[in-house]
């Protein structure tokens, strides 16, 4: 496990922090932290993948923002660099949507992206 000196590659909205709380509150896993990380698979390539953990795994960057533990896996960061993490609520739906300015493609449902 490692904490690094640079920030966290990606910036999580007021919005999203809250929806993170609260859903971990629902859960029952106040306490744990937030893993985001970007797996192969989707349609376009990459896919996010958000889950709770109660523990970093190893080569995990441990991150805190606001109080909450934010675990990313290496392989992750450089695909993260830059993102907006935020919570909208809007006529298409609720949820986590990711802004990810290194996406040169990105599927209509918006959770998988290619950056080639």
């Amino acid at each position: 496990m490692s904490s690094p000196a640079n920030a966290l590659p990606l910036q999580l909205t007021d919005k999203a922090l809250d929806h993170v709380r609260r859903t971990m509150l629902s859960e029952g896993v106040d306490g744990h932290g937030l893993r985001i990380a970007v797996v192969t698979g989707g349609c376009s390539g990459n896919e996010y993948a958000l889950s709770f953990a109660a523990a970093p795994e190893v080569g995990d960057s441990v991150y805190s923002v606001n109080g909450l533990r934010v675990f990313v896996d290496v392989t992750s960061v450089e695909k993260l660099a830059g993102t907006v993490l935020d919570y909208v609520d809007g006529l298409h739906g609720a949820g986590l949507k990711f802004r990810n300015p290194n996406a040169t493609h990105q599927c209509g449902c918006g959770t998988s992206f290619s950056t080639n």
